[in-house]
């Protein structure tokens, strides 16, 4: 029980920690790449927790439809924030 424990906080670090890293950042594709990065680990903290269907979910609407359209949004505009 103590490890599962463990690995939910370290997950849940890596949820928070990319996600303050992309408000912080001046450059937005670093910023949708970190976005794409704590989707990812929100699917696998999912998945820890045992729910699959979210995990599912997660992973291929947070990372990877959001993030697709996130990176062709700023390949179509500038890259870097004034």
């Amino acid at each position: 029980m103590m490890l599962f424990t463990f690995i939910a906080w370290v997950l849940a670090v890596l949820v928070i920690a990319p996600a303050i890293y992309a408000v912080e950042t001046k450059d937005l594709l670093s910023a949708a790449i970190a976005v794409g990065f704590a989707d990812l680990a929100a699917a696998i903290l999912f998945l820890v927790l045992q729910a699959p269907d979210v995990a599912i979910t997660q992973a291929a609407i947070g990372a990877g439809i959001t993030l697709a359209i996130f990176v062709y949004a700023i390949r179509r505009t500038e890259r870097w924030e004034k």
